[in-house]
């Protein structure tokens, strides 16, 4: 419990357990709702206001892009008001802050680690040792160890050092795509179906399941682009995203829809569990269900599908947590 608000088990955070099938360990991830994120100017009071009403999974309460260098100390003040009045309740709370290397950075990372909110999201990380400052001054303000670090990947250097970033600290649960800072920062265009972009986009994806964290997709800019908007988030699934950065709540709906798993994705995974306990049962190891081959990785796919679905309806039905 930190000394301003409710912070929840380091267990929900966890972003990989590790099952055996035979000799070998495979990685699977827990079922924490991160289908949509929502980014939230912190420097707008309405805004903050209105994001605690939305049907979104997480909140980025952002006090980088979105605000102006002489509006910085207010969007401060105000962020950190806003996570201590329980206004989000089940949704994640997530506080980007300026860069360490900004004069706001270090004030922003020591006021997120008291203000009771359960990640810190530091822009254009490039390099562990970032992240592990970070960890150290989060620590030093006294922040709960529930308390996360996320990770923005938005340059050539963040890309080629992913796994490392993801491996950084104890801490460090997520990476985040930037994909307007790559296109600027690379050269790489964004077509509407970003395949120029894919390849970094599969590596960042295989840089953080290696490490066992969370890894969610940019944001797509055109809001005039409902079905582009689809059509990116069909992909990002296809890709093995969780979930999306958002940047309008008109977004959030169909990031959910797609992110989440479907009634019949539930039901054919509960029908792979039931086939499977009755196997187990049986003393086998391996089993069928309508003539496809089912085998422990299969079953703890299924697990993973039906805990998401019980953890997002248990978001839903949550009572607002008032600090």
């Amino acid at each position: 419990m930190g000394p301003k608000g409710f912070h929840p088990p380091l267990e929900l955070f966890s972003a990989f357990v590790e099952i055996w099938c035979g000799d070998i360990a495979i990685t699977m991830f827990s079922p924490v709702p991160r289908r949509s994120l929502l980014f939230v100017p912190g420097s707008k009071a309405r805004a903050l206001e209105k994001a605690a009403n939305l049907p979104v999974d997480a909140v980025i309460l952002d006090l980088e892009d979105a605000v102006l260098p002489e509006a910085k100390e207010t969007a401060r003040a105000a962020v950190v008001q806003a996570v201590a009045s329980g206004r989000y309740g089940p949704r994640e709370v997530i506080v980007r802050c300026n860069g360490l290397d900004s004069p706001w950075g270090a004030a922003d990372v020591e006021a997120a680690a008291r203000s009771g909110a359960h990640a810190v999201l530091l822009p254009k990380v490039e390099s562990p040792e970032t992240l592990r400052h970070a960890a150290a001054r989060l620590e030093a303000a006294g922040a709960p160890s529930s308390q996360r670090l996320m990770a923005m990947i938005e340059t050539p250097r963040g890309v080629w050092e992913a796994r490392s970033i993801a491996a950084a600290t104890e801490r460090m649960e997520a990476l985040i795509v930037g994909p307007n800072d790559l296109e600027a920062s690379t050269g790489i265009r964004q077509m509407a179906d970003r395949a120029p972009m894919v390849p970094i986009l599969i590596q960042l994806v295989l840089a953080a399941r290696a490490e066992g964290r969370s890894v969610i997709d940019g944001v797509h800019s055109r809001l005039d682009d409902d079905e582009g908007f689809l059509d990116a988030c069909r992909q990002g699934v296809s890709l093995g995203f969780d979930g999306k950065t958002l940047i309008h709540p008109k977004q959030i709906e169909p990031a959910n829809a797609v992110f989440g798993p479907s009634r019949e994705a539930v039901a054919e995974a509960r029908q792979v569990l039931d086939a499977w306990t009755v196997a187990q049962a049986e003393g086998k190891g391996v089993t069928t269900l309508e003539g496809r081959m089912i085998e422990a990785l299969h079953a703890e796919t299924a697990r993973r599908t039906v805990a998401l679905s019980e953890a997002i309806e248990a978001r839903l039905d949550a009572p607002f947590r008032r600090r």
